[in-house]
């Protein structure tokens, strides 16, 4: 048993990952190389390796023949029953070939042949192991600069951050820890090249699906994604259980879910929204926070017409129109947003369509509400006889008067018939004559 041979390939089993049957095999197209080296040619050379023992024999076979033309590849009758007695003319027989007895260029092929093989196998492990993975966020960590990019120490091997792929208000410092997605994996004479990103939208899906276990599980679904890297991220979400908030899923308890995520992006905002099917609850969804007064939605043309009131026109539209241009890109809809003045002077806008409606409905709500009998009934709210009641109501000065006796005299001229002017009199001439 060759346990040298055998401790050698569970280190690099372990280590690089390889399979011990490529290293079986690079060892046997080792052997036939040297083989080649050595006579010149390698058609009739074989090699066994047993896999449990890791014992190797290396053999070639040879005709035997009267007239020997080619050393090589034939041999006389008389060498051949010297190994086999029992050779005859036009047999094959095996010699076994001892691989000590190669020169140095031999020996150092066959070397050179194995290390090969071990390089490709470690390339194609690398390769294999990050094209699993595209599409995906990894964890590595900053190297240096080269140029403008940026080179990703990923473990055993090195991914590069191109220039057009970082966010410009992000700065990195050597050795720092940052996730990034994995934009293409390709395999190049020189190894894998791996390139990644930190702008890509879907950096931000896959960093939700990594804190929140809803999305991980399939509960609750991103459907869209619009980015302005290091500025602002829409996210609508949508929730397969009616019993699971997906915004609330993404947010976290105190907001510790989204957080996370946006300490990662170096305090980049997060809007998170519901998804809707309709198109108008959707663009009314993406364009908060700001209120809709009136949408219009055209899903063949992917046109919609915003209305809002005049003190949110400003905020719905955004920063440099940050808002509109992101809620756009969520929905997929060309948003044209006007305030409701601008709506009134634009027929074309149908704003008039909207203001029918909004007037019928008001119109409606006041019947309903109580209509001019309900709120106007003059007898029910205090008709002129409840408010002109004034001797009655207004008899506060004879209540008030620590003579009340005095003040069924004016009910009893009331009943009387008298003027409003003598009752008046006849109070004030009971005054004088009292004091």
């Amino acid at each position: 048993m060759n346990k040298e041979l055998m401790e050698a390939l569970d280190i690099l089993e372990k280590e690089k990952e390889i399979s011990k049957d490529s290293l079986f095999e690079a060892i046997e197209n080792s052997l036939i190389t040297a083989c080649k080296n050595h006579f010149g040619k390698s058609d009739h050379v074989k090699v066994e390796i047993d896999r449990e023992t890791c014992d190797f024999l290396c053999y070639a076979e040879k005709e035997v023949t009267e007239a020997v033309e080619d050393i090589v590849t034939q041999i006389t009758p008389e060498e051949a029953r010297e190994i086999v007695p029992e050779a005859q003319v036009g047999d094959k027989i095996r010699i076994e070939i001892k691989s000590k007895e190669f020169g140095r260029i031999a020996t150092q092929n066959a070397k050179n042949v194995i290390l090969q093989k071990i390089r490709e196998e470690e390339r194609s492990v690398i390769f294999n192991q990050f094209y699993e993975k595209e599409k995906d966020i990894v964890t590595g960590v900053v190297q240096r600069y080269i140029g403008r990019n940026i080179s990703i120490n990923l473990g055993k091997t090195d991914a590069l951050l191109n220039e057009s792929e970082q966010v410009k208000s992000e700065f990195f410092k050597p050795t720092e820890r940052i996730k990034v997605y994995v934009l293409e994996v390709k395999n190049t004479s020189k190894g894998p090249r791996i390139l990644v990103s930190r702008t890509h939208p879907e950096l931000v899906k896959r960093l939700f699906e990594s804190e929140v276990t809803e999305i991980r599980d399939g509960v609750v679904e991103v459907k869209s994604i619009a980015r302005e890297p290091g500025s602002r991220t829409k996210m609508a979400v949508w929730s397969h259980n009616p019993n699971v908030d997906a915004v609330g899923a993404c947010v976290g308890m105190n907001g510790s879910r989204v957080s996370t995520v946006v300490e990662e992006l170096r305090g980049e905002k997060i809007d998170i929204i519901n998804w809707d099917e309709n198109p108008g609850n959707l663009i009314q969804n993406a364009l908060s926070p700001a209120k809709i007064v009136a949408v219009f939605a055209d899903p063949d043309e992917k046109m919609a017409k915003v209305v809002v009131p005049d003190y949110q026109l400003s905020l719905a539209i955004g920063k440099e129109g940050q808002n509109a241009r992101l809620a756009a890109r969520l929905t997929g809809y060309k948003i044209d947003i006007k305030s409701e003045t601008q709506a009134k002077d634009a027929p074309g806008f149908r704003y008039e369509d909207y203001i029918d409606e909004y007037d019928e409905y008001d119109e409606d709500a006041e019947y309903d509400e109580g209509a001019e009998y309900d709120e106007g009934a003059e007898y029910d709210e205090g008709a002129e006889y409840d408010e002109d009641a004034q001797y009655d109501e207004g008899a506060e000065y004879d209540e008030g008067e620590e003579y009340g006796e005095d003040a069924g005299c004016g009910e009893n001229d009331a009943y009387d018939d008298t003027e409003e002017g003598e009752a008046m009199e006849d109070l004030t001439g009971n005054r004088q004559e009292e004091e």
